[in-house]
């Protein structure tokens, strides 16, 4: 039996890197009409944790650094400490847009992939599972690298707007550990970045708080970035 993904929406996403003093700035701007995302502790922040997924001839990587127009990653999240609610994601470009298709995962799911063991894959009826388990198959993706930062999201629901500012950017040497990230995480950048993702539009308001900060779109990427630590 064929099944069939739902349509996709793409979105319009741009990157800037910032400095800690306009990040200070842009956040008491956006709290004034934006609301924060629901992960946030009382700080107004959370820590996201991935465990991206790439080839054994770094396909993932090689295209993210050569700027491709079309190209894909796997990766598998959670939030903070939060084990009961992790995520199986595919991050989609296409000419400049961006999608994503995402499915839960248990904690036992989760630790049977990064063991190796992907059959009940195949099984789930899950589309993206089930395509999961043929790139895990066919293109030999395996687990690459863990890449963990600092989150501050506001959300804004005209145009489904979507601006994050994330600083302290961390990874870790064992990809086998992803669910008890107890050792030695390693600094890999102080760089502040904002995103902005929206639908069909960038509403005023939102321009008019970003004029004077997000002076140029960017291209950083936190993979990379973590992919190409010196160790």
């Amino acid at each position: 039996m064929i099944i069939e993904y739902p349509a996709i929406k793409y979105r319009h996403e741009l990157k800037h890197k910032i400095h800690a003093g306009e990040a200070i700035i842009l956040s008491s701007r956006l709290k004034t009409f934006m609301r924060l995302d629901p992960n946030a502790n009382e700080k107004g922040s959370y820590f996201i944790h991935s465990l991206y997924f790439d080839t054994p001839d770094d396909k993932a990587l090689k295209e993210k650094l050569n700027g491709n127009l079309q190209r894909e990653k796997f990766r598998i999240r959670y939030y903070n400490d939060n084990l009961e609610f992790i995520r199986l994601e595919k991050k989609i470009k296409h000419n400049g847009l961006c999608a994503k298709r995402s499915t839960r995962l248990t904690k036992e799911e989760t630790q049977a992939i990064i063991d190796g063991k992907i059959e009940f894959l195949l099984t789930s009826k899950d589309p993206l599972k089930i395509e999961f388990y043929s790139k895990l198959k066919g293109e030999l993706l395996r687990p690459s690298v863990i890449v963990s930062y600092e989150r501050k999201a506001f959300i804004y629901d005209v145009s489904n707007v979507r601006v994050t500012i994330d600083q302290n950017l961390y990874t870790y040497k064992n990809t086998k550990e992803f669910l008890k990230l107890s050792h030695q995480r390693i600094k890999v950048d102080q760089q502040w970045v904002l995103e902005v993702k929206y639908n069909e539009f960038l509403p005023d308001i939102v321009k008019k708080t970003l004029q004077g900060i997000a002076r140029q779109t960017g291209t950083y990427s936190k993979f990379a970035k973590s992919r190409l630590m010196d160790w």
